[in-house]
């Protein structure tokens, strides 16, 4: 297959891209414009990108495909809180079933490849005597591995320490074949119950050389103070470029004076981080009256201080956030107005937040990117820039895995009678 008539980020000019075998064989500057052929049937296939953006696939990195598709089930979360979703989750958790958790999760995938998503990492509830959720997510990591590239997280939902055998069904977990070692500290019953779990949950890491992805700090409690606990942990054991910290929403309710030392043992801890911020405006704030915080990480100083970033859409329909549809484009344009990035070098960095910064964090490594030798999955966008792009609220055109179309899209025609 050939793409003919592409822009790449951060590069000037038209680009033909020639895949072969299920590789990128070469990224070649065009001289001008060319017209896409007419094609034999022993032809490779040619796309014309049109001089719109040809980018590698978005990334989901941080989503709950156990729990998706819930939401009312068997009660909505009226409240609209973190902790009432919860609630919420233990009780539809009592009527899982592996089918269930299976059917559900597939329908959410096609929506997620159908807006241009190939790389997903997904938190899996294990505290779960039986691990029902957890085997089902790895059948369907298997049965959809022509469709996405799926990570499973071992997420500890009601704790590590202050649920039953918490530990050792983490362990389990992990010896079932979950890719990520998960935690969620600030939900411990004490502080000293957080720091225990981080410190098990980074031995677990370190002993099976697993990822870690962390619940972390998810609350606006100022005191929730366990991303320093994490990050010197990924720090004093060289762990920094395996470790996620999630959400850490506690931060935007942090002092400058703490933040500012904080920030200090974040730049030399490497870890990286996933905000999800249609999910933390709404959950957030709960306990205010005015002023209402956002209830958002500090996304942009973050990204200022030379950190990784990315965003997530956490949930699809579930006790936690009742809408969703797989767009990770519509969370990248709520994110920018939320966490004030509007500015121009803003826009023109955003597609990042959604592919490579999220490939870093999930260490994707050379698995990913518009590059010789790597694979031929990549996507052919609406837009000739990022800014464009959000601008027009576009959608990916074709989506490309493994060198053959997995999806394409038709953009709706409008007629205006003037």
């Amino acid at each position: 297959m050939n793409i003919i008539n592409a822009r790449l980020r951060n590069h000037e000019g038209l680009f033909t891209v020639r895949l072969e075998k299920e590789r990128i064989a070469a990224v070649d500057v065009q001289a001008s414009s060319l017209a896409a052929p007419l094609l034999t049937s022993h032809e490779a296939e040619t796309l014309d990108a049109q001089g719109n953006l040809v980018v590698p696939p978005f990334v989901e990195p941080h989503i709950h495909l156990d729990a998706t598709l819930t939401a009312g089930e068997p009660r909505w979360n009226m409240s609209g809180t973190l902790f009432e979703g919860i609630e919420c989750w233990g009780e539809r958790k009592a009527t899982i079933t592996g089918e269930d958790t299976k059917q559900r999760a597939k329908k959410t995938i096609e929506a997620l490849v159908a807006h241009g998503i190939q790389h997903v990492r997904t938190h899996v509830d294990v505290t779960d005597a039986s691990l029902a959720a957890l085997k089902a997510m790895l059948e369907v990591r298997e049965e959809t591995s022509h469709l996405i590239d799926l990570q499973i997280v071992a997420f500890p939902q009601e704790g590590i320490e202050s649920y039953p055998h918490g530990r050792e069904l983490m362990e389990e977990a992990i010896r079932l074949g979950a890719d990520v070692v998960g935690g969620i500290p600030h939900f411990e019953y004490t502080r000293e119950q957080g720091v225990s779990s981080v410190k098990f949950l980074m031995d677990l890491a370190e002993r099976t050389g697993c990822l870690v992805d962390v619940h972390c700090d998810e609350t606006d409690d100022p005191h929730s103070r366990f991303l320093e606990v994490l990050a010197e942990e990924a720090r004093s054991r060289g762990m920094g470029a395996q470790v996620t910290a999630s959400h850490t929403t506690a931060m935007g309710s942090y002092d400058n004076a703490y933040c500012s030392k904080l920030f200090r043992l974040l730049g030399r801890s490497g870890i990286s981080f996933v905000s999800c911020p249609t999910e933390s405006i709404h959950l957030q704030g709960r306990f205010d009256t005015f002023p209402k915080r956002r209830g958002v990480t500090r996304v942009k100083e973050l990204l200022d201080a030379g950190m990784n970033v990315c965003f997530g859409q956490d949930s699809i329909v579930d006790p936690w956030y009742p809408l969703g549809n797989g767009n990770i484009l519509r969370v990248l344009e709520a994110g920018l107005h939320i966490c004030h990035m509007l500015g121009y070098s803003d826009l023109q960095r955003a597609l990042d937040l959604v592919t490579v910064n999220s490939a870093r964090a999930m260490s994707l490594g050379d698995q990913y990117g518009v590059e010789v030798g790597r694979p031929a999955n990549l996507l052919i966008l609406s837009a000739p820039d990022d800014y464009e792009m959000i601008r027009s609220q576009g959608l990916p055109l074709y989506s490309v895995r493994a060198g053959k179309v997995l999806m394409s899209r038709t953009p709706a025609q409008v007629r205006v009678a003037l």
